[in-house]
């Protein structure tokens, strides 16, 4: 029966998916600007890349734009990564320029999906795998699970690397500060927290601070931004694309060592 063999289909397509994604070169956590470029980069590197987003639609906090007015600001020097994804811009002023930013989400969503690199959406992170001083992979469970605090126990996502583009809560940083009892590579080895507003600030503090935070683990977007302790920016977001190419370019060179 028709119902029958669509059913069959979903199940078996995403067993298959799963199955071939249990072991990875890289594992990042959140679908956000940052880790939508790194996950392209990696996956058109040759890397095998699983992306795992905690809520139904990736993008991150792209969608809204500035108070839901669905417009984003970028710099000029992160035009060639949105080249790379096919995403149009607008002049604005002084080497700033505007994006929609649904076609903005989108774009780099079907840009690391085509890139080769797999998307779980409704996945959550809830621990890491840490084996012999090292980030190691992932725990993941449903997020609907999750929300109900249903006693459901995870299953495991081994990887070589793990990237935290979480944002904000630079969740994943915050399990291996907690759990693992990691010394972070800050000034005083964990999380600082992010600071005030100031988007020149923040922008440049993010790029600069984007890389590994501990072995086998790094960071990137506003997870980078946080775990440093650096500044808030709002709705720009050529620090958080130029973070994801940045630390692709960190993670492909430590896979090739």
């Amino acid at each position: 029966m028709m119902e029958n063999v669509v059913s069959r289909t979903i199940l078996d397509r995403y067993a298959d998916k799963l199955r071939d994604h249990l072991t990875v070169d890289v594992a990042i956590v959140g679908a956000g600007p940052s880790g939508l470029v790194a996950g392209r980069d990696l996956a058109k590197a040759g890397c095998k890349v699983a992306i795992f987003e905690r809520n139904l639609a990736p993008g991150g906090g792209v969608w809204g734009g500035g108070m839901l007015f669905n417009e984003v600001v970028v710099q000029e020097d992160a035009l060639p990564i949105l080249a790379d994804f096919g995403i149009k811009t607008e002049p604005a002023s002084e080497g700033l320029f505007s994006a929609d930013s649904v076609e903005l989400a989108a774009g780099l969503i079907f840009g690391a999906r085509q890139a080769g690199a797999v998307i779980f959406n409704a996945v959550s992170v809830e621990d890491i795998v840490f084996k012999n001083d090292r980030v190691a992979g992932v725990v993941t469970l449903w997020t609907p699970v999750r929300r109900l605090n249903m006693h459901v126990d995870p299953l495991v996502i081994t990887a070589r690397c793990v990237l935290d583009g979480t944002g904000h809560p630079s969740e994943v940083a915050a399990l291996a500060s907690r759990k693992a009892g990691v010394r972070l590579n800050t000034s005083e080895g964990g999380i600082l927290g992010e600071r005030p507003m100031w988007v020149t600030e923040g922008e440049n503090f993010t790029l600069e601070h984007t890389g590994e935070i501990c072995p086998g683990l790094y960071v990137s977007g506003m997870a980078a931004n946080n775990v440093a302790g650096g500044a808030r920016m709002g709705p720009i977001f050529g620090g958080m694309l130029k973070s994801g190419r940045k630390v692709a370019a960190q993670i492909e060179e430590a896979l090739r060592a």
